[in-house]
């Protein structure tokens, strides 16, 4: 079994949309940073034979501070990575600094949208 890094959670991240926008969260340029620790308080860390688990931290801003859809966000995150037996925790912190603007949206992203 492999360890999880950011490139593969990055990727999970790409089936969380948000629900205003047909664009997922990761091309969108929603996702600021992620982090993927060893998680030593997991259960069964350090039992010989049980298989490392790993902690996510995420770092997610919002097209918008009155976005409704916040809650809905973290929900499809949280859910998307649940489907990883590996993962022992999730955690979604908002964050408004940098502010988002539409230059953060990736190329595939702005294809996406039609905005190239």
């Amino acid at each position: 079994m492999s360890t999880l890094n950011e490139a593969a959670i990055r990727d999970a991240l790409r089936d969380c949309y948000d629900p205003e926008v047909p664009c997922n969260i990761v091309d969108l340029g929603l996702v600021y940073q992620v982090a993927v620790t060893d998680d030593p308080n997991a259960p069964g860390a350090g039992i010989p034979g049980v298989p490392p688990r790993q902690r996510v931290d995420i770092q997610l801003t919002l097209t918008s501070k009155g976005c409704p859809a916040h809650t809905q966000i973290v929900a499809q995150i949280e859910n998307r990575l649940f489907a990883f037996p590996t993962i022992s925790k999730t955690e979604v912190e908002l964050v408004w600094q940098p502010a988002w603007t539409p230059q953060r949206i990736s190329p595939e992203g702005r294809t996406r949208l039609g905005l190239d």
